[in-house]
């Protein structure tokens, strides 16, 4: 599975911007997929995820601004930032996953490349 991440940028605070990751084959071929971000000397951190079924799950710090969504006829996975903080200030990493069953369920990652966001006046 590739990903190619897009859509990032410089945005002034309480703006939006809207993330794109298109996967190389279709997105039920996985079990979910997921943002990820990383702030300058932080630990990489999970910000939204949607599972194949369309459950959704965030982190606390963006619940009721981050929305994340999938199209699966343009096998793109979407994350609308709204309101947006400068400690939304990260490397923004695309992420998607699937168990894999011939291995006791194991859990396999794969990961597009990072698009900035930057969150400034």
């Amino acid at each position: 599975v590739q990903l190619q991440a897009s859509g990032g940028g410089l945005v002034q605070p309480g703006g939006s911007l809207r993330l794109s990751c298109k996967t190389s084959g279709s997105i039920f071929s996985v079990n979910g997929m997921g943002w990820y971000r990383q702030a300058p000397g932080k630990q990489r951190e999970s910000v939204a995820v949607i599972a194949s079924g369309g459950t959704t799950n965030y982190a606390d710090s963006v619940k009721g601004r981050f929305t994340i969504s999938g199209d699966s006829a343009k096998n793109t996975v979407y994350l609308q930032m709204n309101s947006l903080k400068p400690e939304d200030t990260a490397v923004y990493y695309c992420n998607a996953f699937r168990y894999v069953a011939s291995e006791g369920l194991r859990r396999q990652d794969y990961w597009g490349q990072g698009t900035q966001v930057t969150v400034s006046s």
